[in-house]
């Protein structure tokens, strides 16, 4: 009866063993655990950016107002009754420039 007590146990420290410490076990579990909840949230992010390029394909397709827009964003197009006006950043004022001109005339 002992060895058979005995058979068991080694029977179970082996199992826990197994669950425990080995790659197969419960740390393998959570790790796909994990790996499947990752790869759900790229799926919803995937999801929600096909929806948008569906409905941008859908806009395209049906309206003009998007065929518009695309054209003025990417094309820099303007329709016949608009008049077009370009805004230019100011230069750096030449009284910046000035002193190092001075000082360099000064050597």
């Amino acid at each position: 009866m002992k060895w058979l007590a005995a058979a068991l146990a080694v029977a179970v420290l082996l199992l826990q063993y197994r669950m425990w410490i080995s790659e197969d076990g419960v740390r393998e579990v959570a790790r796909l655990k994990h790996a499947v909840a990752a790869q759900r949230a790229e799926n919803e992010q995937l999801a929600e950016r096909n929806q948008q390029l569906a409905a941008e394909v859908r806009d395209l397709k049906t309206g003009m107002d998007a065929l518009e827009e695309r054209a003025r964003s990417d094309l820099g197009m303007i329709a016949r009754n608009e008049t077009f006006y370009q805004v230019v950043p100011a230069r750096p004022s030449d009284t910046n420039a000035a002193p190092a001109t001075r000082t360099a005339a000064a050597r």
